[in-house]
């Protein structure tokens, strides 16, 4: 319709309107009112007020009446009267750009100091919410500490300085500049006499307070950049954290490294900061890292502490806080990282700093007192409430007591120092560092092959959900890096071969003729390949890092989700066919074990892992996830869709379904003890399978348990292709089809169930940890292994591709060995022993243990009268002798080289 030019000097950020008419406010620091028609009413220039200044900057604005409110750049809300218009009240102010980091508290008076990388330092009143001091630096501000007098404010700069202000009217009483890194932490000692200078060059420096801050000490003994430090109450000892999770100790204030810690059994500390020490054990949750946690301030009057974290999170322990995973209540508000933490001189106030939100928290404390009934109840004197936070009781903690096999899993990585893709570059780098001895005549490769036959294994210990039927009957699953077609009836395999990596997951395609299969790499991929000619579709690349964790099709198979193994579990919904990325979002800092898109309505989804269950919805290029109400956090194993689309249902950590509509929480019912680690959907009900080993069918309510299976050696089907390793093994995979349920274990064995109750093995192999050991039986067609998962196995390499026999270790193994006649079978172990067993029965013959690193490698001389064994971590070598009369004697140690 119109345009008003000039109507602000520079950018326009903020628009209101009212009833009066409208109201901007721009980059030239003005606010302008206009009527309804958008003509000029009157300007409020706010740098030519009392309390403006060169460079204000409006970024919001906000008109009522009399009465505009005006927000600023610099984190500043004025209060404007237009017929007052040269007085704005500030209502409030804090710090604006860079990150907050500097925190300290006056040690007799409610006040408190913050600096930051806006170059200010400000002084709060506690009691008044006031600023009542500020004063800018030449330098970003890093932290910050007063004097035990209240007289000297000490600020570490970001380019290696300090500053030393009185804290009466902010004149400076020194500057220093020993350090060029950042100085990180500040501590006068308790007598006043001393201030430790903590810097990123991995030394504090001690200064005389009385020398006028002469240097007078300097310890070295860190490897990384200085976090936390304390003072001893007697200001004779100083103990430091470092980036590289060290704690170590000085004698102050010479800054003589103290080495033997007998000497500070009786050491009495006049704070503690430091977020390392047997006192402060319990704050880390398991899995952390060593900065997630930035701050610590113990209260020792009333046994707590608070912790700062990388999370946003404040928390409130009990102090000493001994063991790891310990209780605690925690409280949310900060947006980002939460830098530092402090209690007031008086324990009544904590003050927390938000690192990217700039903001200053102050906290009131509610002490816990004990009635005549023991009971703890907030003061009567208080009618405060405490902060709600989501785990904020003592019933619970940060991280639950875990399954083990969870445990296990949450802690495995897949990070690797060379990946597959990195071999051409370590072929050409020996190249060229052969190429002196490259001028001989290569030998042509030969003219003979090898085919790849049989695969003896199925990875279940850390998978789930990974085996299913395809449109012909076969079952398809993976093992190492292939993908693997079994057919039950012939007992022979087809295999798809295009990945160059350990394969983590795979889902299969509505028309069961495609299958999706992600693996681990730096730059990792999705394969979605045709289970009849075993050649692939697509091959999506260039989003995941580290690796691919859950895959999932829509109902129509146009779409394909994924989940990566970075740090954020990045979530990416793909058109497979195209190779597009269709959305992308990051998932949760926590792990993620299944994705599940929604089959009525393909633009939701569901992803469940360690402590959160969620649910997406697909907005535009993005994703947008909401955790589910379920109140107490859970960890989720498995997830699927019910009967409609607002219906799911997840398997927990603890043997619990959980029964949602929507994103809210309608009903748990119990399942199984232990985990439940899959689940599978049927027409009219589902199919649940545990740790327990027990196979249910339930109605599609999950009101009833229709049937059980428990997987047992006593129920195996004769024509099973081996030996069942223990009762009720660990169930990871179910699946249904051609009247049979599909069962994956974690012990590496897929079974097939019949539905009226015989139970077939149809495929097995070793789990976790390596294999390393392996011997062909010298006449036979036979061969063993041995693995890092404690068993000792036998194989049959005729088309029968069974297992004959399986021994368990008590500790695992890295070599084997058959004797000249194939009758016994040497085994050596991780822990520095060997024994030989009889290779038909695996019972004991004899055992030696005279070393303590592993067992590397192991063979019989041809003529059987000698046995040698190398170990791979120390430089010797043993021959013993062995013959069937040694074997009642337990043998004889001949030679050592």
């Amino acid at each position: 319709m119109r345009t008003i030019q000039g109507a602000h000097g520079s950018g326009i950020f903020s628009m209101n309107g009212c009833e009066e008419g409208f109201a901007t406010g721009g980059r030239d620091g003005c606010v302008r009112l206009w009527d309804l028609n958008f003509k000029p009413i009157t300007v409020i220039d706010l740098r030519e007020t009392d309390q403006g200044y060169k460079g204000l900057s409006v970024r919001s604005v906000c008109w009522r009446g009399d009465h505009i409110l005006v927000g600023t750049q610099d984190s500043e809300i004025f209060e404007v009267v237009v017929h007052d218009r040269n007085k704005p009240f500030l209502i409030m102010q804090g710090h604006c750009e860079g990150e907050l980091w500097a925190l300290a508290v006056h040690p007799t008076k409610p006040l408190a100091m913050t600096g930051s990388d806006d170059r200010s330092v400000r002084i709060w009143s506690l009691i008044d919410h006031a600023l009542i001091a500020r004063c800018n630096m030449e330098e970003p501000i890093r932290c910050a500490a007063v004097s035990t007098d209240g007289i000297h404010l000490a600020l570490g700069m970001k380019d290696g300085s300090f500053t030393v202000l009185r804290v009466r009217d902010m004149t400076e009483v020194v500057h220093i500049k020993d350090r060029k890194e950042a100085i990180h932490e500040l501590k006068y000692s308790p007598d006043g006499a001393h201030l430790a200078v903590g810097s990123n060059e991995n030394t504090v420096d001690i200064y005389g307070v009385v020398q006028r801050y002469k240097k007078v000490g300097e310890c070295i003994g860190s490897r990384s950049f200085i976090t936390h430090m304390d003072w001893s109450t007697d200001s004779k000892n100083l103990q430091t954290n470092d980036g590289s999770g060290r704690r170590l100790f000085y004698r102050m204030p010479s800054g003589k490294e103290v080495t033997n810690r007998e000497e500070l059994k009786l050491v009495q500390w006049a704070s503690w900061t430091c977020v390392l020490g047997p006192e402060v054990n319990g704050i880390w949750p398991k899995y952390s890292d060593i900065n997630d946690i930035n701050s610590v301030d113990a209260n020792f009057n009333n046994q707590v502490l608070v912790t700062a974290d990388d999370y946003g999170l404040v928390k409130l322990m009990r102090y000493p806080c001994i063991r790891k995973g310990a209780k605690f209540k925690k409280y949310l508000g900060h947006s980002a990282h939460i830098t530092n933490a402090r209690w007031s001189h008086d324990y009544q106030w904590v003050i927390t700093i938000g690192g990217a939100d700039h903001s200053v928290f102050q906290w009131k404390f509610i002490p816990e007192r004990k009635s005549s009934k023991e009971a703890l109840h907030i003061a009567p004197q208080e009618t405060l409430a405490d902060s709600n936070s989501e785990e904020s009781d003592s019933d619970q903690s940060d991280v639950p007591e875990m399954d083990s096999e969870i445990e296990q899993e949450t802690q495995l990585t897949y990070r690797r120092q060379v990946y597959k893709e990195d071999l051409p570059q370590l072929k050409e780098q020996c190249r060229e560092k052969h190429r002196a001895t490259a001028m001989k005549k290569r030998e042509r490769a030969p003219g003979n092959g090898i085919k790849l036959h049989f695969i003896h294994g199925y990875r279940g210990y850390d998978c789930r959900s990974n085996l299913f039927y395809t449109q012909t009957g076969e079952i398809v699953y993976h093992v190492a890096a292939v993908g693997v077609v079994y057919n039950r009836q012939q007992n022979t395999q087809r295999f798809y071969m295009g990945h160059d990596d350990d394969i983590l997951c795979l889902a299969i395609h509505p028309l069961k003729d495609y299958v999706a299969t992600g693996q681990v790499g730096r730059d990792s991929s999705v394969h979605i390949w045709d289970t009849e000619t075993l050649k692939p579709m697509s091959v999506l690349k260039g989003f995941h890092q580290l690796g691919v964790c859950a895959l999932d099709f829509s109902a129509d198979g146009k779409r394909l989700a994924s989940v990566g193994l970075d740090d954020n579990h990045t979530i990416v919904l793909w058109d497979w066919r195209k190779g597009e990325k269709l959305s992308a979002m990051r998932g949760s800092k926590d792990k993620i074990f299944v994705i599940k898109i929604n089959p009525y309505l393909p633009d939701k989804l569901i992803t469940a892992g360690v402590k959160h269950m969620k649910f997406w919805h697909k907005v535009g290029g993005g994703l947008i996830g909401r955790k589910g109400n379920m109140g107490k956090t859970e960890t989720m194993m498995c997830a699927v869709y019910g009967w409609s689309e607002e219906m799911v249902f997840s398997g927990t950590c603890t043997g619990d379904i959980c029964i949602w509509r929507d994103m809210f929480l309608m009903k748990t019912v119990k399942a199984h003890d232990g985990p439940v680690f899959s689940m599978h959907a049927l027409e009219k009900g589902f199919v649940t399978g545990g740790k327990d080993g027990i196979v249910a069918l339930w109605d599609d309510t999950f009101e009833r348990c229709l049937k059980t299976y428990a997987i047992k050696r006593a129920v195996l089907a004769p024509g099973s292709k081996g030996l069942l390793l223990e009762d009720n093994p660990s169930i990871r995979a179910i699946s249904l089809g051609h009247g049979h349920i599909l069962v994956g274990t974690k012990n590496g064995e897929i079974l097939e169930v019949d539905k009226s109750g015989p139970i077939t093995l149809l495929v097995q192999g070793h789990m976790e940890g390596e294999v390393w050991g392996l011997a062909t039986h010298p006449h036979l067609p036979l061969c063993a292994t041995v693995s890092d998962d404690k068993t000792l196995r036998i194989w049959d390499l005729s088309p029968s591709h069974c297992m004959l026999a399986v021994r368990k270790l008590r500790k695992g193994g890295r070599c084997c060995c058959f004797s000249p006649d194939g009758k016994a079978l040497a085994v050596g172990l991780n822990d520095g022993s060997f024994l030989i067993v009889n290779a038909d029965t695996l019972e004991d013959l004899v055992s030696f243990h005279h070393r303590k690193d592993i067992i590397s490698d192991i063979r019989f001389s041809p003529e059987q009268l000698s046995l040698r064994h190398v170990g791979g971590c120390a430089e010797y070598q043993q021959v013993y002798m062995f013959s069937p009369s040694h074997c009642e004697s337990g043998g004889e140690r001949l030679l050592q080289a």
